[in-house]
């Protein structure tokens, strides 16, 4: 595996980049302080732009680690941060990285996620020579669920109360692909 950290992708409608301390307006106002948004994460919604501020100074930090990836997607329309992608869990003995992400309401139900989806995966596979990505969403959450799948990631299984959000302990539904399915559904 190579580790070149969080390094620029680029997609028809996206700029998937590295976060930066100016990003902290358009986290907190696109997606981080909507209840609806986070509803089905981890971290609960941001009260104010000191919140996200003070993420992104940690996030920005982290890149000198090039095994951090970790993704502001960019929306190149009007060069506004919509949402963040990026490696939640890494297993090195299996080559395998774990997939987390979120995307600003306005921007659901548009293909967008699974764009960016789509081009981490590549990335994870052909430049970070992962062997399988990951994903798990909240069961009540299917939406997440589609994106994965419209990915090319193929359902594994869904574990009972197997994770905690902000809705309480919640059964996991996984996703996964390995790099030589993903290369099989590339050509």
């Amino acid at each position: 595996m190579n580790f070149p950290g969080t390094v620029v992708l680029e997609t028809e409608r996206l700029v998937i980049r590295p976060f930066c301390e100016a990003d902290a307006h358009d986290m907190f106002y696109n997606w981080a302080n909507s209840s609806h948004v986070t509803r089905y994460l981890t971290w609960p919604f941001y009260k104010s732009v000191a919140d996200a501020e003070e993420t992104l100074n940690a996030w920005v930090k982290e890149y000198e680690n090039p095994k951090n990836f970790n993704w502001c997607i960019e929306w190149k329309e009007n060069h506004q941060a919509i949402g963040s992608i990026g490696v939640v869990h890494m297993n090195e003995e299996i080559e395998e990285a774990e997939i987390g992400y979120c995307i600003g309401e306005a921007h659901w139900k548009k293909g967008i996620m699974t764009e960016a989806l789509k081009a981490v995966m590549g990335f994870l596979f052909v430049e970070a020579g992962f062997n399988r990505v990951c994903a798990r969403h909240d069961t009540n959450n299917p939406n997440s669920g589609r994106v994965m799948k419209a990915a090319g990631m193929l359902y594994e299984g869904t574990m009972r109360q197997a994770g905690k959000n902000n809705m309480g302990i919640c059964d996991l539904t996984l996703y996964a692909i390995t790099k030589d399915l993903y290369f099989k559904h590339s050509s």
